[in-house]
């Protein structure tokens, strides 16, 4: 599996390019979770499917993508919607927009009798959304191979989540 150090190296590569404007198309980079995200991808097997958002860099060098294909990938303006048939993952920027399709993966897959697992990654702020709601309730109903994985940095769009949700602080006096 790919080092902490392989992964931050890389975000920090394709900033400079991005900063340098050879990436034409936005590109949203990661820093910060890369032990707890680690902790994840040991339960991933080969086989599984990763259905990632816009952060998708992590999970998708995690997934065992080639750093240089992947690169290639942005420079050509898909930063945000990395898709890779060869290693099952999907990924899009639309808020909660993988999720209804992991769902629809996991369902396939326990109708195939098939041992793999969904493992479908959200932000904090889409985790409040309903369609996060719904599928973790589908998901959960029919006994689906769905893990849903929620990264929650604290921020919504650069704004404190407390803030977005008009409260004081998450002790529940706000």
């Amino acid at each position: 599996m790919i080092s902490n150090e392989d992964l931050i190296a890389f975000e920090s590569r394709i900033g400079d390019i991005y900063e340098a404007k050879e990436i034409q198309a936005p590109v949203h980079l990661i820093k910060g979770n890369e032990d707890k995200i680690r902790q994840v991808f040991e339960d991933v097997k080969e086989g599984d499917w990763v259905f990632s958002n816009w952060r998708s860099h992590y999970h998708a060098l995690l997934k065992g993508i080639s750093p240089d294909w992947l690169e290639k990938e942005i420079r050509a303006g898909h930063s945000m919607h990395i898709c890779n048939k060869e290693h099952n993952f999907y990924a899009s920027s639309i808020v909660g927009g993988s999720l209804p399709i992991a769902l629809g993966a996991a369902m396939a897959l326990k109708r195939q009798g098939s041992e793999n697992q969904v493992w479908a990654f959200s932000g904090d702020m889409a985790s409040e959304t309903g369609v996060f709601h719904e599928v973790a309730k589908y998901a959960a109903g029919h006994d689906l191979p769905l893990n849903l994985i929620v990264e929650d940095d604290g921020l919504g769009v650069y704004t404190p989540t407390q803030t977005v949700w008009g409260k004081s602080s998450f002790n529940g006096d706000g």
